[in-house]
């Protein structure tokens, strides 16, 4: 079957640009110009991702975000301003898998929603980590501490992976993202510092206490007893 993608976006061109460039690779898109009829859209047809612009009219992009992910893992990749990294990294805390500034090329597009798409699939073996009271359902894409469920961003989820699949060894700043796979998302150190921070506070007591930071390298999910 092919891959449905939804773009909600007030751009009619760029829905026909898209629309005939991804459908020759396999992918049909559906196009709502409004963050309303977007979520209309996704209450009565199903989906695999969705393209999310940023700058629309009345609901913009970021609470539509917000209330998709008050119900929905659908995988959605902002679509933001060239530069504008506020609006990216806001994006990114309330659970959006990835951005694109504007403008773009098609191609580009295809790769990150592609990536995107990977990610969201479940692995072909289930595979659960457990590490000082943190456990991770990699295929569900769903974390626990102590027995408590705890409900991460996309990021957020992949940046735990990385530290406790590595635990005990340092991962510096800069390598982080790659180590998460997230090597195509670009954002600056300091944001990195600030997904850290969040995700710390959401496992609480254990966060705090299990994700140091090697000052002037980076971070490192500590072994107990270390």
């Amino acid at each position: 079957m092919p891959t449905r993608v939804l773009l909600i976006d007030d751009d009619t061109r760029m829905f026909e640009l898209l629309a005939e460039y991804l459908g020759q690779n396999g992918i049909t898109v559906s196009h709502a110009p409004d963050g309303g009829r977007g979520l209309a859209a996704l209450e009565a047809h199903a989906f695999d991702a969705v393209l999310l612009d940023v700058m629309m009219p009345g609901m913009d992009g970021l609470e539509v975000c917000k209330r998709i992910r008050a119900k929905s893992r659908i995988p959605v990749l902002m679509l933001t301003a060239k530069g504008d990294e506020t609006d990216r990294v806001v994006g990114l805390e309330l659970g959006a898998d990835d951005y694109l500034p504007k403008p773009f090329g098609p191609r580009e597009l295809l790769a990150r929603l592609r990536a995107v798409l990977r990610r969201a699939q479940p692995s072909a073996v289930a595979d659960r980590l457990e590490s000082s009271g943190v456990s991770i359902d990699v295929s569900g894409r769903e974390v626990r501490v102590e027995g408590r469920a705890v409900d991460l961003t996309g990021l957020e989820f992949d940046l735990l992976l990385a530290l406790v699949r590595r635990a005990g060894r340092v991962i510096p700043r800069d390598a982080l993202l790659g180590e998460a796979g997230r090597s195509d998302t670009v954002v600056s150190e300091r944001t990195v510092d600030v997904h850290i921070s969040h995700l710390r506070q959401k496992l609480g007591d254990v966060g705090t206490r299990l994700i140091k930071t090697v000052r002037g390298v980076g971070y490192v999910f500590a072994k107990e007893g270390t």
